[in-house]
């Protein structure tokens, strides 16, 4: 099917999708502009497990032929995550995957590319999810990369998801793909998590109510297809914020526990740039030795999202951990009181890596006596305290 056929057939299917009054806090919501019955979304588990990363950043895989290379998730993955005792995954996807275009070779994707899907790509989904769910894990599938934004680089696109209503066309086209290829897939096994963390909003680039139109046009679109699927919507200010304009949706909100960075980030290429964090301590204090960030600071950083929970709205954890330059008896001090924190609001979490810098198993941390565990690098030490909580 050509790509104007294609997006054609979608704006006659979408174009009336609107959202609803996004004020106070209402299981009503509003399905092409018509209210639709009250939604009374399913629970929100407190899952706990981690995110691999085989969809994910496209630029930086191999290229092959004319495309990148793309494999699902290993097996192996899934069956030592449910061994261990885990029983979430989140996949965070790079849509650049599974555009049928020849950015592999030029390193650009065109505005009329992004609404050009590649099957074989997502077939490669499809078998990951499958062998997720085999392993009884619940999985949950997130844009980390969607069109027109991404935290890593949203310079590579070629247009604004907060600006361009072509970008806004495509976000709800590629959800909507998903969504109708797995409607069959039940609530309890499967959702979705609209793109991960939104920027912080600031004039002339994004507002609040941008991010909460879009996001709610979204959530319609998918109820439209799946009723009962949930969707999560990634806090504002990078995962940190709660979105208040969405909570009438009802649709569940994912917070990232990085806090403070300069503990969960200290030494990342990504974050300290300029390698200018201190070498952390936990807690972070004062020249004077007065506590500057401690367990008291991060509970008022993560209350709101407890309070967010109290009112009847699903909250998660979508990222949390440190990078392995922080020193290792800093971060399972600083981990565990987040994971106490969570827990104490009944809040699932998930590990940003499994297997890497983040993670239980081949960290490549320098102060840690590794286990041996099935040919990796087991951190007994880590997993010890994940499995506490």
């Amino acid at each position: 099917m050509s790509e104007r056929m294609t997006r054609r057939n979608f704006l006659t299917q979408t174009a009336a999708v609107t959202t609803g009054g996004l004020l106070g806090i209402s299981n009503t919501v509003r399905v092409l502009g018509e209210e639709s019955s009250a939604i009374t979304p399913p629970p929100v588990p407190r899952w706990r497990g981690f995110n691999l990363l085989d969809f994910f950043q496209a630029m930086w895989r191999p290229v092959e032929g004319d495309f990148v290379r793309v494999e699902p998730v290993p097996e192996e993955d899934c069956r030592l995550i449910a061994e261990l005792g885990f029983d979430f995954v989140r996949l965070p996807m790079d849509y650049w995957l599974w555009i049928d275009s020849d950015w592999p070779k030029t390193k650009k994707l065109r505005p009329d590319d992004l609404f050009k899907i590649r099957e074989a790509t997502l077939e490669k989904i499809d078998q990951s999810i499958e062998t997720c769910r085999k392993h009884g894990l619940h999985v949950n599938l997130n844009f980390h990369r969607a069109p027109g934004y991404c935290i890593n680089d949203p310079e590579r696109e070629p247009l604004s998801l907060w600006k361009d209503k072509t970008a806004q066309e495509a976000f709800l086209h590629h959800w909507t793909v998903f969504a109708k290829r797995y409607r069959g897939i039940p609530a309890k096994e499967l959702s979705f998590n609209l793109v991960n963390e939104a920027p912080s909003p600031r004039p002339g680039y994004m507002t609040a109510e941008d991010y909460c139109r879009i996001m709610g046009q979204a959530i319609e679109a998918i109820r439209k297809i799946s009723p009962d699927r949930l969707i999560f919507v990634d806090g504002l200010n990078v995962g940190t914020k709660v979105v208040e304009c969405l909570i009438s949706t009802a649709a569940p909100q994912s917070v990232h526990a990085y806090y403070p960075a300069q503990i969960s980030h200290y030494r990342a290429s990504w974050v300290d740039r300029d390698s200018k964090f201190p070498e952390p301590t936990w807690p972070i204090k004062n020249p004077d030795g007065s506590i500057r960030i401690g367990r008291q600071q991060l509970e008022e950083h993560f209350a709101p999202w407890g309070e967010l929970r109290r009112k009847g709205i699903g909250v998660h954890c979508g990222e949390t951990g440190c990078f392995n330059r922080t020193p290792h008896n800093v971060f399972l001090a600083w981990m565990e009181d987040v994971l106490d924190i969570l827990k104490g609001h009944n809040i699932g979490w998930a590990l940003w890596n499994f297997r890497g810098s983040f993670g239980v198993l081949d960290s490549g941390r320098k102060d840690v006596d590794y286990e041996d565990f099935h040919g990796h690098k087991l951190d007994r030490k880590l997993l010890t305290l994940l499995q506490k909580y």
